[in-house]
């Protein structure tokens, strides 16, 4: 079968494969991994795939309408998000006439809300798979009836059909990405050392969170770890395909959720003297006794998600950390030389202006080398969306309305206590704290070695300045 697998375009420089699908305040890219997996698990039952990143090219309409028509596919499947879900359905109905191709729709916004996109889809969409999609994917595209595929949502003479979930795939039997339909220097981030490659070593995260989206919806609350082995295969692989990358980021929800993968990883790394550079993202509860070998194995960055300042925000989002791990963490990881980014949000329940103001003193206290502020996200499908659209908090009355009209990070949330224009002005305000300290700017201008750390720091200042003082202009009447 011939398979027209679509990232769609949306807004100039919108990234759809974030935790947060929108513009982002650091003009970041992030590779489709999830979807180049699912490619390459296509490709190896013998079907003919053609990926297309709309988002990361920008690519026009026009475009996506010329690779349809030169293509022919049989099947087409587009990537949605809470935002551009119009957009994606709008895609989805150019296939359909175009080609009359089986048209279906993945991602975690169609896994919270099936019935309502294919109301909108209005005999447009015909599958939608909730959830994991690399196994019925392949099943659509071997000609299994969709009564016999788990997960799928579908069509039948004009009622819809909602299969039974399925069992978890084993990810150790799915292959490696599909990076040759891509490039690297597609997907800039200034945090990164770039180009560089994604991997996935795990799925899942047994974390609580109540704002998680793709634990949720798409990856699991329980932990499920490639072999070692396999994980480190990728790597060289990555080497071999792109010997220019600089880096490896371990976007596993969290790759240190179970010390036992961490720990094989790095001893396998070791094991094959590997001269490898490397980040992931971290828990603050993780053991500490891990952080040395990771060090001595690569990895140079830890991403961490301190989230808020208080015990009671933390609690408030079943976040199961303390501010004590907090900084016990970040102490520890600075004296070993790691490069830390801090993830902060504002507006947990009972989010106050004293706390908001704490969160931004935490994160300043930190030994952070970086850090990222938002508002809260409030996904479908969360716990969070549903005590937030129950008690009335809930701002965006339309799917679009999850980001502003420039397609950028948008606060979800109005409190009686706190306003949404009031966690905007926080979250600018925390942004500009942090990095206007003579201290800071001092520091990153020490941690430059080389003409790529020069490039990805004047990317971020380009991208500090066009979305940081261009909003606080639009908040500037908040006190």
């Amino acid at each position: 079968m011939k398979i027209y697998m679509l990232n769609p375009p949306y807004f100039d420089g919108f990234c759809r494969s974030a935790r947060w699908a929108a513009k982002s305040r650091g003009r970041v890219q992030r590779h489709p991994d999830w979807m180049l997996i699912a490619a390459a698990y296509l490709e190896k039952g013998g079907h003919e795939v053609r990926f297309t990143d709309g988002a990361a090219l920008n690519m026009s309409r026009d475009q996506i309408r010329h690779e349809l028509e030169e293509f022919r596919p049989d099947m087409v499947v587009c990537h949605t998000t809470t935002p551009s879900i119009y957009n994606d359905i709008s895609y989805a109905r150019l296939a359909k006439d175009i080609r009359g191709s089986q048209t279906v729709l993945i991602g975690a916004h169609v896994s919270a809300e099936p019935d309502d996109t294919f109301a909108h889809a209005d005999g447009a969409v015909d599958v939608i798979v909730r959830g994991e999609y690399d196994l019925p994917l392949r099943q659509l595209a071997d000609g299994v009836p969709r009564d016999r595929v788990a997960g799928i949502s579908y069509l039948q003479g004009g009622r819809i059909v909602h299969n039974p979930a399925g069992l978890p795939v084993d990810i150790n039997e799915l292959p490696t990405p599909a990076w040759h339909f891509i490039q690297p220097e597609w997907y800039p981030d200034l945090g990164k050392r770039m180009p560089f490659l994604t991997l996935i070593s795990a799925r899942g995260c047994y974390g609580r969170c109540t704002f998680c989206r793709d634990m949720s919806l798409i990856s699991g609350r329980v932990v499920r770890c490639r072999e070692a082995g396999l994980v480190v295969d990728e790597i060289e692989s990555d080497y071999r395909l792109f010997p220019r990358i600089r880096e490896i980021m371990f976007e596993t929800d969290t790759f240190t959720a179970s010390p036992k993968h961490c720990r094989d990883v790095c001893e396998e790394i070791l094991r094959r003297r590997l001269k490898v550079t490397w980040s992931c993202n971290a828990r603050v509860d993780m053991p500490l006794d891990l952080l040395p070998l990771m060090k001595r194995a690569g990895c140079r960055m830890l991403m961490v998600g301190f989230e808020f300042g208080t015990q009671q925000q933390l609690d408030s989002v079943h976040k199961d950390v303390t501010i004590e791990q907090s900084r016990g963490f970040a102490q520890a990881a600075h004296r070993l030389g790691f490069v830390l980014h801090g993830c902060f949000m504002i507006g947990a329940p009972g989010e106050t202006h004293q706390s908001a103001a704490a969160t931004i003193e935490f994160a300043k206290s930190l030994p952070l080398d970086t850090m990222q502020a938002s508002g809260i996200c409030v996904y479908p499908g969360t716990e969070m969306y549903r005590w937030a659209k129950e008690n009335g908090y809930l701002v965006p009355k339309d799917w679009t309305e999850w980001v502003d009209r420039n397609g950028e990070q948008v606060t979800l949330l109005n409190y009686p206590q706190l306003s949404k224009q009031e966690m905007d002005h926080y979250i600018n305000l925390a942004l500009r704290q942090f990095y206007l300290r003579p201290r800071q700017m001092l520091s990153m201008l020490i941690s430059m070695r080389d003409l790529g750390d020069l490039r990805r720091k004047f990317h971020g200042l380009r991208s500090f300045i066009d979305s940081v003082f261009r909003r606080q202009e639009d908040i500037s009447h908040v006190r």
